[in-house]
């Protein structure tokens, strides 16, 4: 269950209350009976092990070669290249 932080807008007070996604929000300060409004933080989020990162997944062989000088796209068609001196134009033979 989230944990919730309130601040009372007449005395000041701050106060957490773990509730459900469904409850309602509290509304009133336990110790002045003045109104709470709820306080929003930035949330920070950590990744920890392993398979966050491309080279992650890869064997131990692979990940030590830059992947640029060993990898081909994966749109190419694989007679692309080979289709490029075909089409130079050749010298006449007179």
């Amino acid at each position: 269950m989230p944990t919730y932080q309130y601040q009372c807008t007449e005395c000041g007070e701050g106060l957490e209350a773990v509730q459900k996604f469904t409850d309602d929000a509290l509304t009133e300060c336990p110790s002045c009976k003045g109104r709470l409004k709820k306080v929003f933080s930035a949330v920070g989020i950590v990744f920890k092990g392993s398979g966050f990162y491309r080279n992650d997944s890869r064997g131990a062989s692979s990940s030590s070669t830059p992947a640029s000088s060993t990898s081909k796209p994966a749109s190419a068609p694989a007679s692309a290249p080979a289709a490029a001196p075909a089409s130079a134009p050749s010298s006449p033979a007179a």
